[in-house]
């Protein structure tokens, strides 16, 4: 039964593709205002799971609640509450950082004068606020990444979700990526959930970490808790004795690569 404490709730999630199993049985919880990963290799459930959460895919079998919501029930009043930052960009190259964020406001129904704070204060905090009238075509990896998740917190959704949001970036705009979203969770008290194959991004930044591996949930827990329980060193060392190997050595599933058609979000 979910407290006032859990945040996001999810009991025996399944999806299946035809014969393939992409998540299988899995549950876990989400406090509010806690940074919780995913930590898996590419093929392992990660992505699917975000998209079953964030109403882009339904689920075989299970049970989801948000915020107190079902995603397959109430999919309009789930998407207003949401921030969402998919692995695959979804800025328009041809509107400026301001624009972008300005059509995300309107599509979100924040007041005009809210909105222009926001914007403000939002492009500061990833320091793009001197580049607000440039082409996000101009942009470098790095700064679209910026200023997706600074769009991200415009509507001061409850929940953030991060699907490999720091994928392709080098490692120093990494840090400063991480930087920006702790920083704003702290701030804006919303609850951080992300996926992720890097170990040392997991380990630093989430206050909980739960293990998927072929679609199914090994271990989950603090990075001392799965310490412990494996009696390791290090998290590397923790992901090798729970799964038998090394999470570099993974190549993505064909199935977990395959893009899901984009629907959609109805916003009325």
């Amino acid at each position: 039964m979910s407290t006032d404490k859990t945040i996001i709730e999810v009991t025996n999630l399944t999806k299946k593709f035809k014969d393939f199993t992409a998540v299988d049985n899995i549950s876990f919880t989400v406090k509010r205002g806690e940074i919780f990963a995913f930590l898996g290799p590419n093929g392992a459930g990660k992505s699917t799971t975000i998209k079953m959460l964030t109403t882009l895919l339904l689920p075989t079998k299970g049970k989801m609640s948000l915020d107190g919501h079902d995603p397959i029930l109430e999919q309009f009043t789930v998407r207003r509450s949401l921030g969402v930052v998919f692995q695959d960009p979804s800025l328009d190259d041809e509107l400026t950082a301001y624009e972008n964020m300005g059509f995300h406001g309107m599509l979100y129904k924040v007041p005009r004068d809210l909105r222009r704070t926001r914007i403000e204060k939002l492009l500061k905090f990833v320091e793009l606020w001197e580049r607000k009238d440039n082409l996000v075509k101009t942009f470098s990896g790095g700064m679209k990444r910026r200023l997706e998740i600074a769009r991200g917190f415009l509507h001061h959704p409850k929940i953030f979700f991060l699907d490999e949001p720091t994928l392709g970036l080098d490692p120093q705009t990494r840090n400063h990526i991480w930087n920006y979203i702790k920083n704003l969770n702290q701030s804006e008290k919303i609850t951080i959930f992300f996926t992720t194959h890097y170990m040392e991004e997991a380990e630093r930044v989430a206050q909980k970490i739960a293990i998927i591996d072929q679609g199914k949930i090994i271990a989950q827990g603090t990075v001392t808790d799965l310490k412990n329980k494996t009696q390791s060193s290090t998290l590397e060392e923790t992901f090798l004795k729970l799964t038998g190997k090394k999470i570099r050595e993974e190549k993505a599933d064909g199935v977990e690569k395959m893009r899901t058609r984009r629907r959609v979000w109805r916003r009325r």
